[in-house]
């Protein structure tokens, strides 16, 4: 079994999530600049078997598309092209910057810290991975 990879596509940064290779855990990975991700992962997978990639995709509270849409949509494409044999998979990320706030907030991180991007964004990664393997195991636990 390999590993899923979520990301967490802005225009500056991407955060990056990685499952260990039993896809029990979500982690975060790192995060790169946003012209930097697609060489980031190609070395990844250089190193590492990898089943999925999820992509955040955001989306304001009625549904409809935000600035960031398109550009994640963009970025999903030319994932799918750059690694044809590995599924890509859209998911909804509203909420998640919020949850990684609080995330960081409740581990005891300092102001600093709290105020550190680069950290909101792999950890919004993480929040996206674990969403999508809670989902998944409550799937397969419902259609055995």
């Amino acid at each position: 079994m390999g590993r899923i990879i979520a990301i967490d596509h802005g225009t500056k940064r991407v955060g990056l999530a990685v499952t260990d290779p039993g896809q029990i855990i979500a982690t975060a990975l790192a995060t790169v600049a946003a012209p930097e991700a697609i060489d980031f992962l190609r070395a990844y997978v250089a190193r590492e078997n990898v089943d999925l990639f999820i992509v955040g995709l955001p989306k304001r509270l009625d549904n409809t598309p935000t600035d960031n849409t398109a550009p994640a949509l963009r970025f999903a494409g030319d994932l799918q092209r750059a690694f044809p044999a590995i599924p890509v998979e859209l998911r909804d990320e509203r909420f998640t910057s919020l949850l990684a706030r609080r995330a960081i907030i409740e581990a005891g991180a300092k102001k600093k810290q709290r105020r550190d991007k680069a950290a909101i964004d792999r950890v919004s990664a993480a929040i996206i991975l674990q969403s999508y393997l809670e989902r998944a195991r409550n799937t397969s636990t419902l259609n055995p």
